[in-house]
This record gives structure tokens, C-alpha cells and sequence, in this order.
């Protein structure tokens, strides 16, 4: 028995295997073609998913952005006492003017 999703009959007459074959050049994968016919149904039934959502009644439902309040849950900030700027720079590779050194790149200039 498959688990592979079917569409219903007639669904996408329009969605076919050189369908499949553009989508699938545009996100640069490489497909057989026992996948474009399997894709084909595929996608043909994640569309008729789609399209039943669409169809559903939905006009007197708020708009909203998650399905339940969401509270913050980060601790509040306390300031403690940092590592002396001398002690930090002593374990540096290379310090300079009170600031870690380090190799330029991307050819920036000075």
C-alpha cells in the first residue's frame, strides 16, 4: 500500500511532467523521470490541499499572528562586573590601542 498522496481525478489537468521539469530546473535539481511522475502527482495533491484551505470559510475569523498568547520569557538584564580591559587584551594574540588586533581582510584599507 502507498503512503504517497493521490490527487483527485482531473484536479491540475494543466500540471504535467514539463511542469515538473521547469520547477525542477528552477530550484537546480536534478530529477528522473520516474520522479516527474511522482512528483507530478505530488505536487498535484499538496495543490488540491491548498486549494480546499482557500475554499474554506474564514471571513469571520480574526486575523492573528499565533495560535496563542505568547509572553516573553527572557530574564531581566543585571549588570555584573566585567574582566578588566587589560586582563582581556593580555590573552590576545595582538592588542593595539586598547583593542584586539586582527588581520585585515577583504583588502580594507587603513
Amino acid at each position: 500500500m502507498s503512503t504517497e498522496p493521490t490527487p483527485e481525478p482531473g484536479a491540475h489537468p494543466a500540471l504535467d511532467r514539463q511542469d515538473i521539469a521547469h520547477l525542477a530546473r528552477l530550484a537546480r535539481l536534478a530529477v528522473t523521470d520516474e520522479e516527474l511522475d511522482r512528483f507530478a502527482g505530488q505536487l498535484g495533491a499538496v495543490l488540491d490541499a491548498v486549494a480546499r484551505v482557500q475554499r474554506a470559510d474564514a471571513g469571520d475569523v480574526v486575523p492573528t499572528t499565533h495560535a496563542v498568547p505568547l509572553t516573553n520569557v527572557l530574564r531581566p538584564d543585571v549588570v555584573t562586573p566585567s574582566l578588566p580591559r587589560d586582563v582581556v587584551l593580555a590573552g590576545a594574540p595582538a592588542a593595539d590601542e586598547d583593542r584586539f588586533r586582527v588581520p585585515r581582510i577583504l583588502g580594507e584599507e587603513e
